[in-house]
């Protein structure tokens, strides 16, 4: 009786990028990394408007170019997806490539609140396939280099945290313009869940999941009808406790987050490149590390390394669904709640008045 011959698919070497939502974002945090990465291409690109896709395909050496997300994602030539379209649109972009049995990529915040994050989750494990999330600061040297620093215990003990972030109300966030960082049907909320998520994330990835986590957010001062300033405290796993707030509608700016130990103190900016400081008994240290070109780069890299088995990245469906699930807490007294599709009955949420305006 002849023996049939057992054919199996040879081990892939390389993993080939589609992006759903070629925008800013993709120009340089996070596109060319896919390119420069090691065993890695990008092989399409997507946006509504075909000709701006064609142009970023053109100016990036992509080789094709899509207007239809169903298109690129059920391209042949491309084994995973990034989804790098506003927060309102992660879910779509997210369930389209597990229907097509890809892995995906999801640009920061995960979602507009905790339950879409958890669809996601759920739509990837029934498709037995890996879901990442941008928060790239948890592969970036100069963060890196702080994790390492308070899991040495250069600052003894963790007694505490405090992060303190103020901004004067950006150009990109007038509603007037139609800016989608300060409408919730499109964020979530306001620049809290922009900018405030990476600071969270960044505890989690080295603190582990917060704890105790209350917070209050109001609008004080701006047009748009989402938040402009956010307080919140929390407990980390080891009991330490921490305070963190954002005010979106200012003059002042201030980036600071401030790590209390028993031996010292340890400093970093969150988004300005500037040095680690390290304060202790045996005098003042500071780390200069500059961020990679591509900032986005060394997380790819990761992402890369794990769907090709040899390596795992830590920026997770699951771990980015904690970061919403405290902003969910944080922002959950300003809309009157955020399991349902909160961003449809904006003349209900308690924290859309101005103080003077509450009746």
């Amino acid at each position: 009786m002849p023996m049939t011959a057992l054919i199996t698919a040879p081990a892939r070497t390389t993993i080939r990028w589609g992006i759903l939502g070629c925008g800013d974002v993709t120009e340089v945090k996070s596109g060319p990394g896919f390119q420069k990465a090691r065993d890695s291409q990008l092989v399409a690109v997507m946006r509504r408007n075909g000709a701006l896709a064609a142009d970023y395909a053109r100016r990036h050496g992509v080789p094709r170019s899509y207007d239809d997300a169903r298109a690129l994602v059920n391209d042949p030539t491309v084994d995973a997806v990034y989804v790098a379209t506003p927060p309102g649109a992660h879910l779509e972009g997210a369930l389209l490539a597990a229907a097509a049995g890809k892995p995906c990529y999801v640009e920061k915040p995960m979602a507009r609140h905790a339950a879409e994050c958890e669809a996601m989750i759920a739509a990837f494990a029934a498709a037995h396939q890996k879901l990442f999330v941008a928060y790239y600061r948890r592969a970036m040297p100069r963060f890196e280099k702080v994790r390492a620093l308070l899991e040495g215990r250069a600052i003894g003990q963790l007694t505490g945290v405090n992060y303190r972030y103020a901004t004067p109300t950006p150009a990109n966030a007038d509603p007037a313009h139609h800016a989608w960082r300060v409408s919730a049907a499109n964020a979530g909320g306001g620049l809290f869940l922009d900018l405030g998520s990476h600071l969270l994330d960044f505890l989690d990835h080295c603190l582990g999941p917060l704890q105790d986590v209350h917070g209050r957010a109001a609008r004080l001062a701006t047009a748009a009808d989402v938040e402009d300033t956010v307080a919140m405290t929390f407990r980390t796993a080891t009991g330490a406790l921490g305070s963190a707030s954002w005010n979106f509608s200012t003059t002042a700016k201030e980036d600071t987050l401030e790590f209390f130990g028993t031996a010292g103190r340890l400093a970093i900016n969150i988004f300005n490149a500037g040095p680690i400081y390290l304060e202790t008994a045996a005098g003042s240290e500071q780390f200069a590390i500059p961020n990679p070109d591509h900032v986005a780069q060394p997380l790819i890299q990761l992402i890369v390394d794990d769907l090709l088995g040899r390596g795992t990245c830590p920026s997770t469906g699951e771990s980015a669904r904690r970061t919403s699930a405290v902003m969910d807490h944080v922002l959950e007294g300003y809309y009157g709640g955020r399991t349902d599709a909160f961003w449809l009955r904006p003349a209900t949420w308690p924290g859309r008045y101005f103080p003077h305006d509450q009746p």
